[in-house]
């Protein structure tokens, strides 16, 4: 499914859905920076460590694990320090790389994938 996202002070691009499995293909076993679609403000770092295992670093550098979780055309994360069962999001490609929007229409880009772990200023939960 393409869809076209608009946003202020930016111009009109064109994203096609990809499923979660998709998704995890591409990014297990690497490191991924967030950044807001509209502003590119750090949201944060994940590190796909499996298919159904992340580590997320928020932008203070504390960390928590996640549980990954396929749930049709949605990739959803419970994470220990906020096991909120609706933390979905919905996978998208465009030119410029990966895209996730969340069910609020919160929407994340992708702005930089390596194989570098995530830096934490404590260990994670658990």
């Amino acid at each position: 499914m393409a869809i076209v996202l608009l946003c202020a002070g930016t111009s009109v691009t064109a994203q096609t859905q990809i499923t979660p499995d998709a998704f995890l293909d591409q990014v297990v076993g690497k490191t991924l920076t967030f950044s807001t679609f509209e502003s590119g403000s750090l949201v944060g770092v994940e590190q796909f460590l499996r298919r159904d295992l992340s580590v997320w670093a928020a932008v203070d550098l504390r960390c928590t694990y996640g549980e990954i979780e396929v749930r049709g055309p949605l990739i959803c994360f419970i994470y220990e320090d906020n096991p909120n069962p609706e933390n979905c999001w919905m996978p998208f490609v465009d030119d410029q790389g990966l895209i996730v929007m969340s069910r609020s229409f919160d929407i994340q880009r992708i702005t930089a994938v390596t194989q570098d772990p995530v830096v934490c200023n404590d260990a994670p939960l658990s």
